[in-house]
């Protein structure tokens, strides 16, 4: 008589990417960013040459920053990356994207350049940042002014609608369907954050495919309850 070796209670899963869509078209809108994707689109006829984006992390910069350097042709560089001597290159198009500004080994004097040269030129620079300029302590006072004449647009905290649509998102970059009352339990008990929007659907993907389950509303019950747990103080 064989044996028939026992059924795991998990299987075993590997952390895969998957593609995130990043298309004009896949970026949600709602009261909570809406000025800022107008700002965004107002491109050309910016009122400044240069635009901050600020948000917390997973609110949409980076999204709408590939959006705009895709729709303008325009270069795009870490802030901790930007050098004095490359600014020339960078701006021989007229538009630059500065992502995650001040960033470490922020160069000051390399930003102030960069929007000297916008401003000559007629260029444009878009810049993120997930703090208003005015906490970026900066020195140079120089660039302090240009920054204070920047134009700061800001994309707030996900309201009910941005975040259900938010969760709907997330879930289909991983090509994972799932229903509206599923996804009315999250938003009515969950933190409200993009972080913790991304964070929550990858570890009710985790779960469903370690049980090898369908996402309902009872598996994100139990992945809402575990985390819950795990954020209790331990006793001493």
């Amino acid at each position: 008589m064989s044996i028939v070796p026992a059924k795991p209670a998990h299987q075993l899963t590997l952390d895969l990417p998957h593609r995130v869509a990043t298309g004009r078209d896949d970026f949600l809108v709602s009261g909570a960013n809406e000025a800022a994707v107008a700002a965004v689109d107002a491109w050309p006829d910016w009122p400044s040459p240069v635009l901050i984006l600020v948000g917390a992390a997973g609110s949409g910069k980076s999204h709408l920053c590939d959006v705009w350097c895709t729709r303008a042709e325009a270069r795009m560089i870490p802030a901790g990356s930007l050098e004095t001597s490359a600014v020339a290159d960078l701006m021989r198009t007229g538009v630059v994207a500065v992502e995650d500004a001040p960033g470490d080994g922020f160069d000051e004097v390399a930003l102030f350049h960069l929007i000297n040269l916008a401003r000559e030129t007629s260029g444009s620079v878009l810049i993120t940042s997930s703090e208003y300029p005015s906490r970026w302590n900066v020195a140079l006072p120089d660039l302090v002014s240009r920054l204070k004449a920047a134009q700061v647009a800001n994309l707030g905290d996900p309201d009910d609608d941005l975040l259900r649509g938010l969760l709907v998102k997330q879930f289909a970059d991983r090509q994972l369907q799932v229903d509206e009352a599923t996804i009315s339990y999250m938003v009515l008990r969950m933190e409200r954050s993009f972080e913790a929007a991304r964070s929550l659907v990858a570890k009710i993907d985790v779960r469903a495919l370690a049980d090898r389950a369908e996402i309902t509303r009872n598996l994100v019950a139990r992945v809402m309850q575990d985390d819950a747990e795990k954020s209790l103080p331990e006793d001493d």
